[in-house]
């Protein structure tokens, strides 16, 4: 019999021989290992001489989450930038301690001055690139002067290009086109040069400058470093501005940071099944409203119909955009009893209830704050003989929030009972009259599980808690909901933005820091596609490009009548679809996933403000430590794998030539760790 204790001693011996054998040299290897391979963290320098172009590439960063470090150039008691203060060691390690370095121009500290010396060798060092934020046309940054086949001077409405470098390149995400905003004859907006390149130097993006084209942006790679050069001035607002900006970090970054980006828009339809009240051009108000005189018995309601409903769908599948159906059912039975016991809007709308999202708006739209006294203008809280302030209950609030959602499961209509949108945002603080929360609001939601409740952005911007809900700020529309024709919507918007000369109510010139008179009222028969649909296209577009996910809410009457509504939508999404590649697709998400998205960003901002977050990248390997709970915002490129406790998975989501996801260790872990591709 072969004994089987003497050959597992013999081969046990043989494997601890065979690991001493690989030991020392496998030391002598990862020592070197440690000496060759530096640690880069994942951390921009931001040197900010308080010009636009510095700030708006600063605003990129902090809104999609990259962690920087910002000097201001102009003070006395900023840091010096030299070797100690940009690299160090760590556990014998190299390491760099910024990712990427952001210049207001390629050399601001002067001409020979130590600090760009002790850049320059960093960059070189450590592979670090550098973006050269907004500089003009010469040989030092890769270009000819533009006295040779260049230009210098105004870019207001230059159709500039996405060049095929730029698109195989960091600028992949989009359609090509980059037009420069001309958004007045008036007021000059963009001024820059463009220059031929040299060697070395790549354009990402050119326009046509006589016969043939220049470089507005581009790589320049000299001396062992690169620059991103960027000759014309922007600020982050402007639409040209802000289609480059993504890959202006991702070029920074080399693909590689904390942060993530999406392009959002939801549109939210309040008052669905609900009729809204009517704006009186005569009396200049809307009858019905406390404060509309002499509008006694002239109401009217603007209410969509069947054939509205039936082209809401239509509409739904030829854009392939969804809205959220944000309804009011008891105002919706109430108009039923009133006009002979059928609606077939209801119907309809009902029929195609599963081509919608649907949010809960309470059953009858009631106001939730304090009991109102509408003998006063404005209104004012009522109080009771003690003097204290008179509020809705509890039992009241939770019951139109309870009614409405078990209407909604009896007809088939599939919605999630956590998302909130309560009638004028009401129970919420209205300042100035209503200063604080309804006390009995938070309970009330408590009661029906509502942890998303929507707010209005142009008042509270941020998100905040109301008990054990979370806010979700909601950008109004300039589309009123008290129109429902394209003439009442020209003739309001002539009513407050005209001057009182032309016929307006002179808030404009009441108020100059908030709004500016037309310079002539608006026709009525052709302003409000001419005019109005343009500017709000414009302003809703540029919340899609800033990474902001907040919704935007507009009411059923602009899906009535003339539907005016949807000249917007079409504008913004047609417009969208031009400016960026099938791979950057508009994210239309829900309520929730909105409120989870800005409760993420701000516990996220909290940990990075407090020094909670440690990432750097080590070769191909990415790693992140965050504090326990708090996810990470962590942007890659394609092909990139999450370490799991076994093996490994293919990392986040992909969007805009990139992946990136909110993540965290996997089980057993204490730290992401990422694989790049090699």
């Amino acid at each position: 019999m072969v004994n089987k204790n003497r050959m597992n001693r013999a081969a046990a011996a043989w494997a601890v021989a065979a690991l001493v054998s690989v030991a020392v040299p496998a030391s002598a290897a990862a020592a070197a290992e440690t000496a060759a391979v530096p640690r880069i963290d994942l951390k921009v320098l931001v040197v900010d001489d308080g010009g636009s172009s510095i700030d708006a590439i600063t605003a990129e960063l902090r809104d999609t989450g990259v962690p920087y470090t910002r000097i201001e150039l102009g003070s006395g008691n900023r840091p010096v930038i030299n070797a100690g203060f940009l690299s160090d060691t760590v556990d014998g390690r190299p390491r760099a301690k910024f990712q990427g370095v952001v210049l207001p121009s390629e050399n601001p500290f002067g001409e020979g001055s130590a600090e760009m010396a002790a850049l320059a060798a960093y960059e070189t060092a450590y592979g670090i690139r550098q973006v050269d934020a907004y500089t003009w046309a010469h040989p030092g940054v890769g270009l000819e002067y533009t006295d040779n086949g260049g230009y210098a001077g105004q870019l207001d409405g230059t159709r500039a290009a996405i060049t095929p470098a730029g698109k195989a390149g960091p600028f992949g995400y989009l359609g090509g086109e980059v037009t420069f905003e001309d958004n007045s004859a008036l007021i000059p907006e963009s001024f820059g040069f463009m220059g031929q390149p040299r060697p070395g130097y790549t354009s990402y993006l050119d326009a046509p400058v006589g016969a043939g084209r220049a470089s507005l942006l581009g790589e320049y790679v000299h001396d062992g470093r690169s620059e991103l050069v960027v000759t014309f001035g922007y600020n982050q607002y402007q639409r040209q501005y802000r289609l480059l900006a993504r890959g202006i970090v991702d070029w920074l970054t080399q693909g590689v940071h904390l942060g993530q980006g999406r392009n959002y828009f939801a549109v939210h339809v309040d008052d669905v099944f609900a009729p809204d009240a009517r704006w009186n051009s005569e009396l200049n108000c809307t009858p019905g409203d406390y404060a509309c005189a002499g509008g006694e018995g002239k109401e009217s309601t603007i209410r969509m119909t069947a054939a509205d409903a039936q082209y809401a769908a239509q509409w739904q599948q030829a854009k392939g955009f969804k809205l959220d159906m944000v309804f009011n059912a008891g105002a919706g039975e109430e108009w039923k009893t009133e006009n002979g016991g059928t609606d077939a809007m209801t119907a309809q709308l009902l029929a195609d209830r599963a081509k919608y999202r649907w949010i809960n708006h309470t059953y009858k739209h009631p106001f939730l704050g304090c009991v109102q006294n509408t003998a006063t203008a404005p209104w004012s809280c009522a109080k009771n003989t003690q003097g204290a302030t008179q509020w809705m209950s509890r039992a009241e609030i939770a019951a139109q929030i309870r009614d409405n959602h078990n209407w909604a499961v009896r007809k088939g209509i599939s919605l999630d009972r956590t998302e909130l949108v309560t009638g004028e945002h009401s129970g919420l603080k209205t300042l100035p009259q209503q200063p604080q929360d309804n006390p009995n609001l938070a309970g009330a939601l408590a009661d029906n599980g509502v942890r998303w409740i929507a707010s209005d952005n142009s008042r509270e911007p941020a998100q905040r808690g109301v008990g054990t809900a979370l806010t979700v700020p909601r950008h109004p529309m300039n589309v009123y909901y008290n129109t429902g024709t394209n003439a009442e919507m020209a003739d309001e918007y002539n009513w407050i933005y005209a001057s009182r000369a032309d016929g307006g109510s002179g808030i404009c010139e009441d108020n100059p820091g908030t709004s500016t008179c037309l310079p002539e009222p608006l026709d009525p028969a052709t302003g409000y596609l001419t005019y109005i649909v343009p500017q709000e296209a414009r302003t809703a577009l540029r919340h899609v490009l800033a990474n902001d996910p907040r919704p935007h809410y507009v009411h059923q009457s602009n899906l009535a009548e003339d539907r005016t509504l949807y000249p917007v939508l079409d504008q913004v999404l047609d417009t969208y679809r031009t400016l960026y590649a099938a791979n950057t697709p508009v994210v239309n998400q829900s309520q929730k996933d909105t409120g989870t998205e800005l409760q993420r960003r701000a516990a996220w901002d909290k940990a990075l403000a407090e020094g909670k977050v440690t990432a750097y990248r080590i070769g191909t390997t990415v790693t992140v430590k965050a504090p326990t709970g708090v996810l990470a915002p962590l942007t890659a490129p394609e092909g990139t794998r999450k370490q799991l406790l076994l093996g490994t998975a293919v990392y986040g989501a992909a969007y805009a030539g990139t992946r990136s996801a909110w993540t965290g260790p996997e089980v057993l872990q204490s730290a992401i760790t990422l694989k790049l591709p090699s």
